[in-house]
C-alpha cells in the first residue's frame, strides 16, 4: 500500500445568497444528494464522517470512508481536516476549506482541498495515479457545482 495525494483550487461565482450558498453547505442530508460518489455524511458533534461509493483509480478502485473535524465560521469559512478516532485507521482522508464572500451576481465561492489515499499501487505509479485523482476531483467538482446550481435555481 502506498499513500498517494491530489490537489485542486477552484473559485466561481455562484448566482444565489451567500445563506442560500451556506445552508447546502453546512447540510449533512443534502451534501450526498448533490456530490458523486458520496453516499452519505453521518455527523457526531464537530466530526463528519463521509461515506462513499467504489472510486476508480487506474488498475484498481476503493470505497473510502473517512472522519473530517470540521469548523464552521458562520457564512463565511468552513475547513475539515482528517480527524479519524483514536483506533481506526482510515485509507483516505481529505484536507481544505470554503470561503464564501459577497461577489457581484451572487456569492464569491472558493474551495481549496487535498486528498490522500491509500492504494494497493507501487510508488512509481505516483505520476499516473495523481493524474487520475486530479481528473476524479475536477470530474466531482464540476458534477457538485452543476448540482449545486440546479439546486440553488430549484429552490427559489
Amino acid at each position: 500500500m502506498t499513500w498517494f495525494e491530489a490537489s485542486n483550487h477552484s473559485t466561481a461565482v455562484v448566482p444565489a445568497t451567500r445563506e442560500d450558498v451556506w445552508a447546502v453547505l453546512v447540510d449533512p442530508q443534502l451534501l450526498p444528494r448533490l456530490t458523486p460518489f458520496l453516499t452519505r455524511i453521518d455527523v457526531d458533534g464537530d466530526h463528519w464522517r463521509w461515506e462513499m461509493t467504489r472510486i476508480p483509480v487506474l488498475s484498481t478502485s476503493f470505497e473510502p470512508s473517512f472522519t473530517e473535524q470540521m469548523t464552521f465560521t458562520d457564512r463565511e469559512r468552513i475547513e475539515w481536516k482528517h480527524d479519524p478516532p483514536a483506533g481506526r485507521r482510515e485509507r483516505a482522508g481529505v484536507a481544505g476549506w470554503y470561503a464564501l464572500a459577497d461577489a457581484d451576481g451572487g456569492t464569491r465561492l472558493e474551495i481549496q482541498l487535498s486528498v490522500r489515499a491509500d492504494l494497493p499501487l507501487p510508488r512509481v505509479a505516483k505520476p499516473a495515479v495523481t493524474t487520475a485523482m486530479k481528473s476524479v476531483i475536477a470530474g466531482m467538482g464540476k458534477k457538485f457545482g452543476d448540482n449545486l446550481l440546479h439546486h440553488l435555481r430549484g429552490s427559489r
